[in-house]
């Protein structure tokens, strides 16, 4: 029997009908939003800073990215606003666990997924 420890696979190009780059898109968008409020309205933050404090207490999110998220937000609004709206691959994969999920009314997150569905055109 082999004991060498396996390693998860590597696929170095993945193949996808598109929806995945069209939901990390509309969500960069919807984060644009957050990120004009909370510029607007630092206060916002806190909202969001109860929220990390909930999943670490209650472990609904993987502890790495509750933390990660508490990180940020431990700086001022503009900082964070602008970690919102950057769109690198550490922000792009702490956007999937947001705190900032339900911060949108319904009408402005479907005004943003449509146009997103435009621009990407519908796999």
């Amino acid at each position: 029997m082999d004991s060498a420890p396996r390693q998860a696979p590597c696929y170095t190009a993945p193949v996808t009908d598109g929806r995945h780059t069209v939901a990390e898109d509309t969500s960069l968008e919807l984060h644009r939003v957050v990120a004009e409020r909370l510029r607007a309205d630092p206060s916002l933050i806190e909202r969001a800073r109860r929220r990390v404090d909930e999943w670490l207490r209650d472990g609904t999110v993987v502890r790495p990215y509750a933390l990660a998220w508490r990180e940020i937000l431990s700086g001022p609004a503009g900082e964070v606003a602008g970690f919102l709206e950057d769109p690198g691959d550490r922000a792009r994969q702490l956007r999937q666990t947001s705190p900032f999920a339900g911060f949108l009314d319904p009408r402005t997150r479907w005004a943003v997924w449509r146009q997103a569905r435009r621009r990407g055109g519908r796999p």
